[in-house]
Parts: structure tokens; sequence; C-alpha cells
């Protein structure tokens, strides 16, 4: 008996297992060159459209433009993801994006500067990212929805720190990529690699299988398997809604997320800190952009090879504290390497609880909802991080930069504690 299961152990306990299967490897491949696309795109328009404003709100008006669409459409494409085909959907979503990095290129020409004042390629700036806000609401659910399409159940924490991994890792190298192209090539060309990028993304994704609905067999009286028949789109969301709200482990992760984010979202202002406080310019701003996702791979690495055992609600918590901590200090700091450096430990302590929030959701979602809750999730986090975005600029035409960063840090580690005491499921939580 014990020589029959030992595969299967060795299999579970292998670091690698998830991305030994091909099609999970196209998966993530494909994603990695699409998130480092995007976080090129962040980085490169939030550069551009501080230099040409000179205000902090425009920054934040670039999460608004792309928050409204994706929140607007989440809870229906989380039912479109779970009824039509992932693989047709994420590849029209792509697609999608590819013309709009090249909308992107056109605006930033020296031809189109020369007819359009700065105000109108502002708002045609943002005109774009409301586009790619409703492909976000899409594309995003299918990322997730796919994994357990691919995987075994028995791999699916291992797949899930794969996905956040490279998540993570897409997005440091985006974003690195993207300050050091702007001060090497310019706004122009580093847009025309974002295009190429999110092309050879398409070409990944397009190797792999169909991923059709999952259909739920019920048993009819005479005791023979028959087809549930299909939910109108309405009771379908009110059930992805339901399943979100009576999962208290879950809704507690995702509202944790939302909550300390959405005040701690400093990032969104370090344009401002690169070109007016700490005066490091493009290349700088790169390194300063990338220094949360440096932390957050280092982690999900270490928590790859070495997964927690036991106390995983706990210490997501506590990681949470110590993010909104790091926060505080960035605000205050007036050395570039303190700057990065607590950027990086705040990387590495929202690392955590990204694999924590993302393993509970794995673990809990039955695989005929995961679009539905996928869609649920990403509302919550399209809250943190373009509302969060949003929030930064008002606070810091408001109150100034530096006070409305350090603000936020507070109000993240106030939510850590309102959480610890109103949500002990989530305290207590292990998987």
């Amino acid at each position: 008996m014990a020589s029959a299961n030992t595969p299967e152990v060795q299999l579970v306990n292998d670091p690698f297992a998830a991305v030994r299967i091909p099609e999970y490897r196209n998966l993530m491949i494909g994603r990695f060159t699409f998130v480092m696309a995007m976080r090129m795109i962040t980085t490169v328009v939030g550069w551009w459209i501080y230099q040409i404003t000179k205000d902090p709100l425009a920054i934040g008006m670039i999460g608004l433009s792309e928050v409204i669409p994706a929140l607007t459409l989440a809870l229906y494409s989380g039912h479109m993801v779970d009824t039509n085909d992932k693989r047709k959907l994420i590849l029209k979503g792509i697609a999608g994006y590819c013309i709009a990095a090249l909308v992107l290129f056109t605006l930033s020409t020296s031809k189109t500067q020369q007819f359009l004042h700065t105000t109108h390629i502002s708002w045609f700036i943002y005109s774009v990212f409301f586009f790619t806000g409703i492909l976000r609401s899409f594309v995003g659910p299918c990322f997730s929805a796919m994994i357990a399409t691919i995987v075994p159940k028995n791999l699916l924490q291992n797949a899930t720190t794969w996905n956040q991994g490279t998540w993570l890792s897409a997005s440091v190298t985006g974003h690195a990529t993207g300050g050091f192209l702007i001060a090497f090539i310019g706004i122009s060309s580093t847009l025309v690699v974002i295009s190429c990028l999110v092309f050879l993304s398409l070409l990944f994704l397009f190797q792999l299988k169909p991923k059709p609905p999952i259909k739920i067999e019920t048993t009819d009286s005479d005791s023979s398997p028959t087809q549930a028949p299909e939910k109108k789109t309405w009771a379908s969301i009110k059930e992805g809604l339901s399943f979100v709200f009576q999962t208290k482990a879950l809704l507690a992760a995702m509202a944790l997320d939302m909550f300390a984010v959405l005040f701690g979202g400093a990032v969104a202002m370090i344009p401002v800190f690169a070109s007016d406080i700490l005066k490091i310019g493009p290349k700088g701003f790169g390194w300063l952009n990338a220094a949360t996702d440096i932390g957050a791979i280092f982690i999900v690495i270490i928590l790859t090879l070495w997964p927690m055992k036991k106390g995983q609600g706990r210490k997501m918590l506590l990681a949470v504290a110590g993010f909104g901590t790091c926060i505080i200090l960035f605000g205050l700091s007036k050395w570039v390497w303190l700057s990065f450096s607590v950027l990086v430990v705040a990387g590495i302590l929202d690392g955590v609880s990204v694999v924590v929030r993302g393993t509970v959701m794995q673990l809990l979602t039955p695989d005929h909802m995961r679009g539905r809750v996928s869609s649920v999730s990403g509302m919550f986090v399209l809250s943190s991080n373009e509302l969060g975005q949003f929030e930064s600029g008002v606070m810091s035409r408001a109150f100034g930069v530096i006070p409305s960063v350090i603000i936020g840090g507070c109000m993240t580690i106030a939510v850590v504690v309102t959480t610890w005491f109103k949500a002990p499921t989530l305290r207590k939580f292990e998987y």
C-alpha cells in the first residue's frame, strides 16, 4: 500500500509539481508576459501623465477610469466565465489589450502631440484605461478559473503559489523594465515593446486546450445522472455572491486585502516621490516602483519551497499590519535607500498576504463557481488597487503627498486590528 501511494506523495511534495504539466507552463508563460506588459503600461503611463500634468490627481484618475467599468461588469463577467469557453474569452480579451497598447503608442508620438493639447491627451489616456477596465473584468477571472481545469486538486496549493509567483515576478520585471526603458528609449518606443509582449502572451495562450463550462450532474427520480438546468444570469450571479458571503474565511481575507491596500496605496504616488521628493529620475523611479514586487517575489519563492504549515490566517493579519508600518516609514523617509528598503519589506509582507488569500480562494471554491468567485475577488482587488490609486490622488491633493501616505499606513494598521477582533474565523484559519 505504501509503495502505491509513493508517486502521489512525491508529486505533492515536489515544489515544481504544477509546472511540470506542459499546459500549465503555457498558461504561466502567457500570464507572465501579459502581466509584465500591463505593469510596464502602468509604470510608463503613471510617469508620462504626471510629467505632462504635474498633478497627483491625474495619476488617481487613471485608476478611477479603469475601476468604473471593471467593477460594473465584475459580477456579469464571472457568470460569463463560468458559462463560456474560458480560452476563447481570454484570447479575445488579450487581443483587445494589443489594440489598447497600440492606441497609447499613437498618443505618445510627436506627431499626435503636435495636434492635441495636453488635456486632450490625458482624456484619451483615461478613455483607453476605461476600455482596458472592460477587458480586465473578463481576463482576470479567466486566468484564475483556468488553473483548476489544468492541474489536479491535490496540486492546487502548489499551482496557486506558482501562479502568485508568476504574477509577482512579472510585476517586478515590468515595473523595473518600464522605468529603465523610459530612460533609455523613451515612452513611445517602450509602448512598442509592450505591444510586442502582449502579442507574445497571445501566442502562448493560443496553445491552451478549450476550456468549456463545467456542467453539474444531478440525479433524477430514476437515479440516473442528468445535466442540471443552466441558471439564468441573475440567479447565477446571486449564487456566486451568496457563496462568498457565507464562506466567512474567504470573505474576511478579501475584505482585509481590499481595505489594507485601499488605504496603504503609497505605490500609486511613487512617480511623485521619484520626481519631486527623492529626485531620482526615471531610472530610480523604475527601481522604486519595482521594490515591493522584488520583496514579494522573494517571499513567494521561499513559500513555494517551504510552505507555511500552520497559523496561516494569523500570519496573514500580522503581515498586513507590518505592511502598514512600512508604508508609514516610506512616507517619512527622505533617503532613497531607506525608501527602497522599506518598500522591499512591504512587498515581502504583502506577498504573504497574497499567497494566503489566493490559496484560501482556490481551496474553498467549487470548480463550477470559480469564475464567479474570482470575479467577486476581483471586485475587492479592483477596489483596493484602482480605487486606492484614486483615493491616494485625492488625499495627496487635499493634504499633501507625504501626509496622505502616512495617514494611509495608519488606516491599514487600524483595519488589521479591527479584523483581528471582528473576524476570528480568518485569524484561526489554517490549511
